[in-house]
């Protein structure tokens, strides 16, 4: 069943679970994710950036999800916009049948310049009023992704602040946060901790200095009954880096967030976790290795396949690890009799 972002995030936090958020740009990445939500029973969300949305299409992706929902009527799916850097993308994934859409008016529409708060607010409170008329839910940013250590923002799918930035810039304000929840009215917040897209988050085991769990438990204190999310939460595992480099790879030593800390999180008011690299990685590290291993191979369904596997198997952990893995059909039940 498709359905909006908000009463998933509500039957988590009433539950104590943290709900994977997983990107999504082709087939192969929508079935790895429905598989593994239908096996450990989870309700899930997708997201699809707006790099995807060019890859793919936004008709072909309606039609993908559409085609998962009709064909696993048993899992709560939210189909969500990652990262929309204007009311008018948001307005376009709203018109394209997403359930859920994410203003990211912490940067500026080019997706790379950091904007100031007033700006913010007016962006995000446009797209509440806007996804209100619809039932959509919505997430607004607050703070800027990034290395803490380094001081520079992160970039990805074309989208995240680039150059220098000061450390305030890269953790969110509780004062703050707590101003922008009550002016803008949205659904989830994400909040800037540290963390950042892709494999390079931190250069060894990171701790509180480069990754401040502790402001999201300071924020939650502040506005309890916000969902908070954390972006950037690949956990980058070293065996799949490793795979990788086995085969032809040759990607640098990094780590992720720990699964320990991404819980901690959940208990301090984290209700949606952002995976996207650990998923890359599985692919990647599996064609290689077939390629690498069976050079005959050229028909796509037999490099893809076993690409799907290892992407389920990590969506499948992060389940389980979010505490998701159980809940599915429960939620599905509540939402049906509600």
């Amino acid at each position: 069943m498709l359905v909006a972002m908000r009463p998933v995030l509500d039957f988590a936090r009433e539950n104590g679970f943290g709900v994977p958020a997983l990107n999504v740009n082709n087939l192969e990445q929508i079935l790895s994710i429905m598989d593994a939500a239908k096996h450990v029973d989870s309700p899930v969300i997708f997201q699809m950036s707006r790099g995807a949305r060019k890859y793919a299409k936004d008709r072909f992706l309606r039609g993908l999800m559409q085609s998962a929902v009709e064909e696993y009527p048993e899992v709560p799916i939210v189909m969500h916009l990652d990262h929309g850097n204007s009311p008018v993308t948001c307005e376009s994934a709203i018109n394209a049948g997403f359930t859920s859409v994410m203003m990211d008016g912490s940067l500026l529409p080019d997706g790379k310049t950091p904007a100031d708060f007033h700006y913010n607010i007016a962006v995000t409170t446009h797209v509440v009023w806007m996804a209100r008329q619809k039932g959509v839910s919505v997430e607004g940013e607050l703070g800027c992704l990034g290395h803490l250590k380094k001081g520079a923002g992160d970039k990805e799918d074309g989208h995240g602040a680039e150059g220098n930035l000061t450390r305030s810039q890269m953790l969110t304000d509780p004062d703050q946060a707590e101003e922008f929840v009550k002016s803008t009215g949205v659904d989830a917040l994400a909040v800037a901790i540290g963390t950042s897209h892709g494999a390079y988050k931190f250069d060894e085991p990171p701790t509180e200095d480069v990754l401040a769990i502790s402001r999201i438990e300071e924020i939650h204190r502040r506005i309890p009954d916000v969902h908070l999310v954390m972006h950037g939460a690949s956990s980058v595992p070293q065996e799949l880096r490793e795979l990788i480099n086995q085969y032809g790879g040759n990607l640098k030593p990094a780590w992720g967030v720990p699964l320990a800390e991404i819980q901690r999180a959940i208990k301090s008011g984290v209700t949606k976790i952002n995976v996207d690299t650990d998923n890359r990685l599985a692919m990647t590290g599996a064609i290689r290795q077939l390629f690498a291993t069976k050079p005959e191979l050229f028909d796509p369904r037999e490099y893809l396949s076993p690409a799907r596997e290892a992407m389920q198997k990590v969506c499948e952990d992060r389940m389980t690890g979010f505490g998701s893995a159980g809940w599915g059909s429960k939620l599905a039940k509540k939402l049906k009799n509600s």
